[in-house]
């Protein structure tokens, strides 16, 4: 299991990308991720920009496959439609047990389960990058 232990508890902040001043929801995916030695591309989106997060992920879908089974494939980029049900505007990642990693605004970096009530019927799908998303280390 990737160490994510020192990332609880860091503030969510809108276009955050360390540790030491926060991160919102990319940032902490490009952190996490980058634990593994793959540094993602970056986008600069504000957190409120729903439509334009939306578009984002939709115009680079083909850089990442879609995953039946998250287990098979730790880390995995989870994608929520998370308060508009018709934008796919927040990610975390999968980590393994049913357990994902995300940062909220009013909680920064958290840990919830896929499974539970209030995130289960968000999660929109589990993606891998596909080389052409990252830079290898």
């Amino acid at each position: 299991m990737i160490n994510v232990n020192d990332l609880i508890g860091v503030p969510f902040k809108d276009g955050g990308r360390s540790k030491e001043t926060g991160f919102d929801c990319w940032g902490l995916v490009k952190e996490v991720y980058k634990r593994t030695g793959i540094d993602l591309l970056d986008f600069d989106i504000g957190c409120q920009e729903a439509s334009l997060i939306n578009s984002a992920i939709e115009c680079n879908r083909q850089f990442w496959e879609k995953v039946s089974n998250p287990n098979d494939h730790i880390p995995c980029l989870i994608v929520m439609r998370f308060n508009q049900a018709y934008f796919l505007n927040h990610t975390g990642v999968y980590l393994g047990g049913g357990l994902f990693i995300h940062t909220r605004e009013r909680l920064g970096v958290n840990i919830d389960r896929v499974d539970s009530p209030a995130w289960k019927k968000l999660i929109e799908g589990y993606y891998c990058p596909k080389p052409e998303a990252y830079y290898e280390k």
